[in-house]
């Protein structure tokens, strides 16, 4: 018998089941329907249920090299080598509208050569010099000093740039000793920088791989500090576990901005498992610190977070007084948030403004006292505006847990631990006698910067132990 309201022919022409069962599936789309014109932009959300498995991503071909990249014993080389032509279309794409373009270079790495590498221009404010941007807050004019944790970026000078290497970006499954990316920081030596991972590291938190190494691009030939990039690989190398690795984009905020995920593409990168994941953990964890009240809050943190790794997160950073960390301009920090226990983890990142901008007398609550490095003059006394202390930009997440009675005396326990293994007994500079002996000395870092730059440092962090040895009395006195 023909159905009602469909044509004779067509009837005829469907297959036999949708002709039997036609009445529930027009049921069906008239739902959908119903449910398209009076919810309009609500969206059906993916929520992680049930048991989930992020797979790391699978290397082919890993590139063994000679030695451990990053063992400290061993004298490490990495050169790059790209035509003239690709270099300058890479400044050049930049200087036109931000584009970082992958180019395709030779590197050589303790004496294995890697062929049709990816390589780009990585940073955000140290490569603001290519573009004409300047340096600095109003006031800071010209280029930094060479001491200064900055590094005065030049398209004529190949070795000043920052760059991302990427051994999958042109050969997939290809990686170098496990590692898909690896950065090239600016500037030389960056003690700092050196000297806050290790002392993170230290710590037993999460942090990034780096070595020293004579580096050269093109022929020129000077000393560069090279990072483990926090690749799609980098959760499986540091955690073992299962969940999604997400970084705080330059310039992002830490709040709610609804529910859809397309309004969090700008604040948040998720590294692994971008296509099987998602970021409604994220987006769930903001609503969540969106509304709820101080009591909320301090009760129910923890069922969002780690808060004792974040504890050691907090102090960490005081303790370095670091410039830039999640609650500076830059938005320096990852979250991992573990599948298994469903909480996230602060980890974190670009440390090299690390010891260096900040008021050594820093207290564990003080709020950050910028002040220039050696060699930079001061800013301007009507900057910053509103007498805010210079490029911080805060983190709710931060301040709330500063501000909470609930947390303090877990801040105020992990603080001094903390200091008793950092700086107590000298320990700090221990540490950095360490690292120096293992920056190499070449046509661009000479024996005497070398040493001057460690002079400073070394001087900052016996101001920085005595400080803090001297609230220590205080407060057990």
């Amino acid at each position: 018998m023909d159905r009602p309201g469909l044509p004779r022919r067509l009837v005829r022409r469907l297959p036999k089941p949708l002709r039997q069962h036609w009445k529930p599936l027009v049921a069906t789309v008239a739902v959908l329907a119903f449910v398209a014109v009076w919810f309009g932009d609500v969206r059906i959300r993916p929520y992680v249920t049930g048991a989930v498995h992020v797979a790391a991503p699978r290397i082919t071909h890993d590139i063994a090299g000679t030695v451990d990249l990053f063992d400290p014993t061993v004298a490490h080389t990495v050169s790059v080598e790209m035509s003239d032509a690709q270099y300058r279309d890479m400044i050049a794409q930049y200087a036109a509208d931000g584009d970082k373009k992958w180019m395709t270079a030779r590197v050589t790495i303790d004496g294995t050569v890697i062929d049709d590498v990816a390589v780009r221009l990585k940073g955000n404010s140290t490569l603001m010099g290519l573009r004409g941007d300047g340096f600095g807050p109003p006031g800071w004019s010209g280029p930094p000093p060479s001491k200064a944790p900055f590094s005065a970026v030049s398209a004529d000078d190949p070795t000043s740039l920052p760059l991302l290497l990427s051994f999958d970006e042109h050969a997939a499954g290809r990686a170098y000793q496990g590692m898909t990316e690896l950065a090239v920081r600016p500037g030389a030596p960056v003690l700092n920088e050196a000297l806050a991972l290790t002392m993170t590291a230290l710590t037993g938190q999460p942090t990034q791989r780096y070595a020293y190494v004579t580096y050269s691009i093109n022929g020129a030939t000077t000393t560069r500090l090279v990072l483990e990039h926090p690749d799609e690989g980098y959760p499986a190398r540091v955690f073992g576990t299962d969940g999604y690795l997400y970084k705080a984009r330059a310039g992002s905020r830490l709040e709610y901005r609804g529910p859809s995920q397309a309004a969090y593409a700008h604040e948040f990168k998720q590294v692994n498992a971008a296509e099987t994941g998602n970021l409604q953990p994220l987006i769930d964890f903001l609503h969540w610190l969106d509304t709820a009240d101080d009591d909320a809050f301090a009760a129910g943190l923890s069922r969002w977070v780690d808060v004792e790794s974040f504890a050691r997160y907090v102090a960490t950073q005081n303790l370095l007084v670091n410039a830039d960390d999640m609650a500076g301009p830059g938005q320096n920090y990852y979250l991992w948030y573990d599948l298994a226990t469903r909480r996230f983890t602060v980890l974190s990142w670009d440390l090299n403004l690390a010891m260096v901008m900040g008021d050594p007398d820093l207290g564990p609550r003080d709020p950050l006292k910028m002040k220039p490095p050696p060699g930079m003059p001061p800013p301007p006394q009507d900057w910053p505006p509103s007498g805010e202390p210079p490029w911080r930009e805060g983190n709710l997440l931060k301040e709330r847990f500063l501000a909470a009675p609930a947390f303090d005396e877990l801040y105020q326990t992990v603080y001094w631990e903390l200091y008793d293994q950092l700086y107590a007994d000298g320990r700090a500079v221990d540490l950095l006698d360490q690292v120096v002996a293992a920056v190499p000395v070449t046509d661009g870092l000479s024996r005497q910067d070398l040493d001057s730059a460690a002079a400073e440092l070394r001087a900052w962090l016996t101001e920085r132990a005595d400080a803090l040895g001297r609230l220590r009395s205080g407060r057990t006195g």
